[in-house]
């Protein structure tokens, strides 16, 4: 594989979150039953913040088991075959942000610049928690027999040859 190859393919993963304002969150219930949903996130280093209220299941699995995973998919209209559309999934720890640290603040004004009053709003309400899901390994799919172990920040590693 060429070097522009490779950097093409590392553009089109990075595009899968560049371009998506919400994540779809695989999370595990305490009978170990498996739940999806989605949620707008806001990126911020490595870690993925979610703000979601506490009526929602995947809060309460959030905080009861302490690990997601996380996916961006490329748009239906966009994917030349609907069984290849590329896709980018990470598994996370999950940790929330406590109302009084310092950064719980900080967050939650970068997701209300990104998202606007919405946030402000959610901001009010007792029952919504702040969560950062940390990366820790992925993989990206390309398309057929294209398939790419991510490390947690998102870069592509390549197979080594001899």
């Amino acid at each position: 594989m060429t070097e522009s190859e490779r950097d093409g393919l590392q553009r089109a993963c990075d595009g899968l979150i560049q371009h998506q304002q919400s994540l779809l969150l695989a999370s595990r219930s305490e009978q170990g039953k498996a739940d999806i949903s989605y949620a707008p996130y806001l990126r911020d280093g490595d870690d993925f913040y979610i703000f979601v209220s506490q009526l929602a299941r995947h809060t309460q699995n959030l905080l009861s088991y302490p690990q997601a995973s996380v996916l961006f998919i490329e748009p239906e209209t966009e994917a030349a075959n609907p069984f290849a559309r590329r896709r980018l999934t990470f598994d996370c720890r999950v940790r929330e942000i406590n109302k009084n640290d310092p950064a719980h603040g900080q967050i939650l004004d970068g997701m209300a610049a990104k998202f606007g009053e919405t946030v402000n709003l959610l901001r009010s309400l007792p029952d919504f928690h702040l969560f950062a899901l940390t990366p820790e390994r992925g993989q990206f799919v390309a398309g057929f027999g294209k398939a790419f172990a991510v490390d947690a920040q998102g870069g592509l590693q390549w197979p080594t040859t001899n």
